[in-house]
This record gives structure tokens, C-alpha cells and sequence, in this order.
């Protein structure tokens, strides 16, 4: 069962048509599919038409106490062929007050646990996040293995998501899981120059993390939620349910890895080099104020630390964090995570984009 998230703190990017109409789309190719709606607008259940007003129990009664997980099987709904329903509601605004007493930790396994206790088999979890990054979205991520970033295709749209990029890295780190991420264009207007260069833009910054599919501008996508099934039942040949479609393929197609492996261009230029084998890297920051540093590159997945071996010293008043990668030859970005906040490396000179928008060291592994 792969469990995905879909996520973007920012409202308006396609978050909810994008988990509807995927969910439609693996459902025609026979998949049976599970919507998990965890935002209290309850805008995915509106569009597979449930009516979450007249629904007696819904996902809060599962999160809210430690052994309503094993209820989730009761509440979810059959809504349309092969896709299933765990309906949202208002009451969900309310979770994270009502649980604010309770350990970090356990808060956050809720949905896992839920989803662990569920009996009937399911091929693909889509969860619909809510518009901020909350303990719904943290539940969300905890319970996923993979997360697909709706992007509006404006410049605008890319800033915020560097820092849920972050946010999700640093979960990985708190609580050693795991995710695979990747971005989707959404909101497409081809036929505007504008759009068609912040598209080239998108590809050029997220590289080998965006999808090949492109969701487009589609009035048929409103209709079909305001029928209440994803648009390959309301219009199969419309451009909406083409691109829906094109995006499903691409995510059955296989599971992304999680940033375990090199990226392509490093592998690359390994290749050329005519040796892949892995060699030691000392590389060192110094700073007399910072008490806690680092590192995160493409090499683990910009998870901090994770994967190299770190060691402090001192050099009179400054301390020296030594940190010691092991790479194969070939090309690579990275940041410094210094008490909480991203940084560049003060001794390296080189730099580049990086592919979640921001400004990287580079490292050259020869």
C-alpha cells in the first residue's frame, strides 16, 4: 500500500482537484484507491460528493483518542468505482487544541496508526492536507512514504515551497522517516508566454523532482467537483482527465526512491571520470557563537547530518565542526543547518541554484 500526501501550505495550488482526480484516474486503471481528507473544509469529500454536514463520524473521531484507530474502517465510504472515502468535517479545526497536552511524538502517529489497524487492502492512500503546516500535515507526512507538491506555475507560487521542503527534511530528521517528494505544475496556461517560461523555470530549479506530467487549466475540473466525482467519470476526454491520466501512469509507473542514490548529473560525471568508487571528504565550520551545525546536501537527501559522521573541536575560542561525507566523484550541492537556520558555507566561494529554489554550496568530489 504506497501512502502519499499531498501537500502545499499555500491555498489555491490544486492540492484537492490533484488527490481527487489522481485518485479517479488509478482507480479506471483497476487500482482501489483511499482518500484520507485531512482538512476541516472537507473539500475532497465535497468533490467525491459526500456531504460532510450529514455525516455523524468522520477522521476526527479516529485522531482524536489513541485507540480510535482502529475505527477507521468505519467511517470511510464507498464514494465512486474503485476510490473510498475517509470523510473530513469542521470539527477537524479543532484536533490540535484538544490533543496540545499530549507527547509530540504520539500526537503525530495518530493517522499511522490508523492506517497500520486497517484491515481491507488498498493499492494506493491519497491524503488531502489542509492549506498550513499543522499537526494535520504532520500526521499526514508521518503516515506517508511519498508526498507530491502541487505548484502553481507562477514565479510567486515557488517561494514557499523552499520552506516546506525544509519542514519536511527536518521531519525526516526529528523522527528518522523517510519521504519521497516530488513536485507537480498545476494550473498550466500554455498559451501565455508568462506561464511557459515560469514552467521552464520550475524544471530548471526542481530538476530531476518534478513530474513530467503538467496539470492545465480545465473548466471541466470545477464541473466534475461540483458533481462530486473526479473528472475521468464527469470527462474522460477532456484536457483535465488526459492530464490526470498522464500523471497517474507516472505514478504507478514506480515508487521514486528516497534520495538515497546520487543525483543524475553526479552520476554522470562519476561515469566520466571512469570510477564510481566512494572516497573520503573532510569538509570543516568554524564559528564562536553557533551551538548546534549540520549539514544536508543532494548526497542524503537534505536531510541534516543524516549519513556523515560529525565531531567538534576547538581552536582557541572558535569551534570547528568536522564533518566527514563519503562520495563517489562527481558534483554536489549543500547547506549548512546552524541552530535552526540554513546557511551557505563561509569558506566555499562556489555556489549554485539549488533545485528547491535557494542558493547552495558546491562541492567537487575528484
Amino acid at each position: 500500500m504506497r501512502t502519499i500526501s499531498i501537500v502545499n501550505q499555500k491555498g489555491g495550488c490544486g492540492k484537492t482537484t490533484t488527490t481527487v482526480n489522481l485518485a479517479g484516474a488509478l482507480a479506471a486503471d483497476a487500482a482501489r484507491v483511499l482518500v484520507l481528507d485531512m482538512d476541516p473544509q472537507a473539500h475532497a469529500s465535497l468533490a467525491l460528493g459526500a456531504k460532510p454536514d450529514e455525516i455523524e463520524e468522520n477522521l476526527y473521531e479516529v485522531l482524536v483518542e489513541p485507540e480510535g484507530a482502529k475505527r477507521l474502517g468505519e467511517i470511510i465510504l464507498p464514494v465512486s468505482g474503485g476510490v473510498d472515502l475517509a470523510p473530513a468535517g469542521i470539527v477537524l479545526s479543532a484536533l490540535e487544541q484538544k490533543l496540545a497536552a499530549g507527547n509530540q511524538e504520539a500526537r503525530t502517529e495518530r493517522l499511522a496508526a490508523a492506517l497500520n489497524s486497517l484491515e481491507t487492502n488498498y493499492d494506493f492512500v491519497l491524503i488531502d492536507c489542509p492549506p498550513a503546516v499543522s499537526l494535520l500535515t504532520f500526521n499526514a507526512l508521518r503516515a506517508s512514504q511519498e508526498v507530491i507538491v502541487p505548484l502553481e506555475t507562477s514565479s510567486f507560487a515557488v517561494d514557499g515551497v523552499q520552506k516546506l521542503l525544509e519542514t519536511i527534511a527536518l521531519l525526516m530528521d526529528r523522527v528518522g522517516h523517510r519521504l519521497a517528494v516530488r513536485v507537480l505544475p498545476t494550473l498550466y496556461d500554455g498559451r501565455t508566454r508568462y506561464a511557459r517560461e515560469t514552467l521552464g523555470e520550475i524544471r530548471e530549479l526542481f530538476k530531476d523532482l518534478c513530474f513530467d506530467s503538467v496539470i492545465r487549466l480545465n473548466v471541466k475540473l470545477r464541473e466534475a467537483a461540483q458533481k462530486g466525482v473526479p473528472i475521468s467519470q464527469y470527462a474522460p476526454r477532456a484536457n483535465g482527465a488526459v492530464d490526470h491520466a498522464a500523471l497517474a501512469m507516472e505514478v504507478a509507473a514506480c515508487a521514486p526512491e528516497v534520495a538515497d542514490s546520487l543525483p543524475a548529473t553526479s552520476r554522470v560525471e562519476a561515469e566520466a571520470l571512469g570510477t564510481a568508487e566512494p572516497r573520503e571528504v573532510v569538509i570543516e565550520y568554524r564559528d564562536s557563537e553557533a551551538g548546534d551545525v549540520r549539514i544536508a546536501g543532494d548526497f542524503n537527501g537534505w536531510v541534516p547530518d543524516r549519513g556523515v559522521l560529525s565531531r567538534v573541536q576547538a581552536e582557541g575560542r572558535t569551534r570547528v565542526w568536522v564533518k566527514v561525507l563519503t562520495l563517489p566523484p562527481g558534483t554536489y550541492q549543500y547547506r549548512y543547518f546552524v541552530d535552526g537556520e540554513w546557511k551557505v558555507d563561509p569558506s566555499n566561494q562556489q555556489s549554485s541554484p539549488g533545485p528547491m529554489g535557494q542558493t547552495n554550496s558546491v562541492l567537487h568530489v575528484r
